[in-house]
């Protein structure tokens, strides 16, 4: 079986189905699919656990039918298999039941000592296509073998977790291996899915990939192939303004350590010169700090429009340590009257609180040039309180934010999700634990707009700054504090050109 890892698209539960069957209407037939499913399975599991008593865990889907064929194939390559199927065997229909003629064994019914006495447990009850809550029996069986810790891989999808959205259905497995197929699922990267799903493997099955050419999917995995083409690259006759000039907006005296954060992102990434804009009273600090970041004093959105007529200063970020209230709203209209590239962060973002209408006008104007908002949950709630309070996944409430602001929306977490106002949206894998101090956010917003400044388009500047912030952080790894992410970024840079 061939590794789809490397695939940046995702599939919801829908397309996934509709994948299946434009497959399957092309000429190739069901079982020879799920034959390669559980082949993929049953290698995964050779490769990865010593071997002993298996129990298959199968459903009346064909999800289950996936099952039967893991449990064939390791009983043929000499592993011990008992084999429990939720519901009557002879209810099976389509390749779920052919692929139950192909099992030699018995077929016991599935009951909550299903996993007792197995070193390893597959999960093939109802993987991704979970449309309900999972309780009754295998919510039972869920719990005792989760009581055990047995491992368990899962054929496509934990059970009890929701493809689309990673929520968990009632009950789910925590998984210490899955195996999907052809492309991965939001519910796979999205939480809690991913913490259920363990290690993700995704893999061909003989599924062609020009199906996607009319399904036509709007979800990615935030990985280099999805923005790798139009990432900025060192050219040998660029010169410092052909790379951009970015501006931060600093905070008074007392607030100015989230700008300088940002300000040397900015630098880090690439843009060709970085200004911080400090307000009188901060200025002394600031100039105490900065080195190759310029300083110039502003106060007052006049200023700051006339900072902004310079049109070589073609990008700019506002709302680390800015204050909450009409002195950095004014900032943020005026700006965007400027047409320079805009990243929106923290206060910037919370002073509109009150009025986001303002906000989501002014961005609609005439002059304004592309925006990026970086809000974590706490200011996207204030920002966008009727999609926070509305129950819709991480993804959705992401895109339906973009749509409602025009502004790319970077809605930030361990499962980061980029959503563009056109529908196109990216959930990120590779952000670690170690991003959750204090100022990593300021640095993000530096990364980003460093990225816009050279000219990359928006979304695709949002997503490869997400993930070098990411890298970043695994780069450096435990006792990262927010100083150390930019000076991690000329290795993570120097890694990926040497890539793409």
């Amino acid at each position: 079986m061939t590794d789809a890892t490397d695939s940046t698209e995702l599939l919801t539960v829908e397309e996934m189905g509709r994948a299946d069957a434009l497959t399957i209407g092309s000429g190739t037939v069901g079982i020879l699919l799920m034959e390669n499913a559980g082949r993929a399975v049953a290698e995964a599991i050779v490769a990865r656990f010593p071997q002993g008593p298996v129990s298959v865990l199968c459903g009346p889907g064909n999800n289950g039918g996936d099952g039967f064929v893991v449990a064939r194939l390791l009983a043929e390559w000499g592993w011990p298999v008992t084999l429990f199927l939720l519901g009557p065997r002879d209810k099976l229909k389509g390749d779920a039941a052919e692929a139950a003629d192909r099992w030699p064994g018995a077929v016991h019914p599935l009951g909550a000592d299903a996993g007792k006495g197995a070193s390893l447990v597959v999960d093939a009850i109802f993987g991704a296509g979970l449309s309900r809550d999972v309780d009754g029996l295998p919510a039972d069986v869920i719990r005792r073998i989760g009581e055990t810790g047995t491992p368990v891989v899962a054929v496509d999808m934990p059970t009890g977790i929701d493809g689309n959205t990673g929520r968990v259905r009632g009950a789910a497995f925590a998984a210490s291996l899955t195996v999907t197929f052809f492309r991965a699922k939001p519910g796979h990267l999205l939480l809690p899915g991913r913490l259920h799903c363990g290690e993700l493997l995704v893999r061909d099955i003989g599924i062609d990939g020009r199906v996607l050419d009319e399904i036509a999917p709007r979800s990615f995995v935030n990985d280099p192939p999805l923005w790798s083409s139009v990432f900025p690259r060192p050219r040998l006759d660029s010169h410092k303004y052909t790379r951009g000039h970015a501006v931060v907006v600093s905070g008074d005296a007392a607030h100015t350590g989230a700008a300088r954060l940002a300000a040397r992102g900015a630098l880090r990434a690439g843009a060709g010169l970085v200004t911080l804009a400090s307000p009188p009273s901060a200025m002394l600090v600031n100039a105490a700090h900065l080195t190759a970041i310029m300083l110039t004093p502003f106060e007052g959105a006049d200023a700051l429009t006339k900072i902004l007529e310079d049109k070589r200063k073609n990008a700019l970020l506002i709302g680390p340590g800015a204050g909450i209230g009409w002195e950095t709203r004014d900032n943020v209209l005026a700006a965007l009257l400027s047409g320079a590239a805009m990243v929106l962060d923290a206060d910037a973002l919370t002073s509109f609180a009150e009025i986001p209408r303002d906000l989501f006008v002014a961005i609609k104007g005439y002059f304004a040039g592309p925006v990026v908002m970086t809000p974590h949950e706490g200011e996207f709630a204030r920002l966008f309180p009727a999609l926070a309070a509305g129950g819709a996944d991480k993804l959705e409430r992401a895109r339906l934010a973009a749509a409602e602001a025009a502004a790319i929306v970077i809605l930030k977490g361990p499962d980061t999700v980029i959503a563009s106002p056109d529908g196109r949206a990216a959930i990120t894998r590779n952000a670690g634990p170690e991003l959750a101090t204090a100022g990593s956010g300021d640095v993000l917003g530096g990364i980003v707009l460093g990225l816009l400044a050279q000219g990359m388009p928006p979304f695709e500047a949002a997503c490869a700054a997400v993930w070098l912030h990411g890298e970043a952080g695994d780069c450096f790894g435990p006792g990262l504090i927010s100083e150390d992410l930019p000076e991690m970024l000329p290795a993570v840079l120097r890694d990926l050109l040497r890539h793409i």
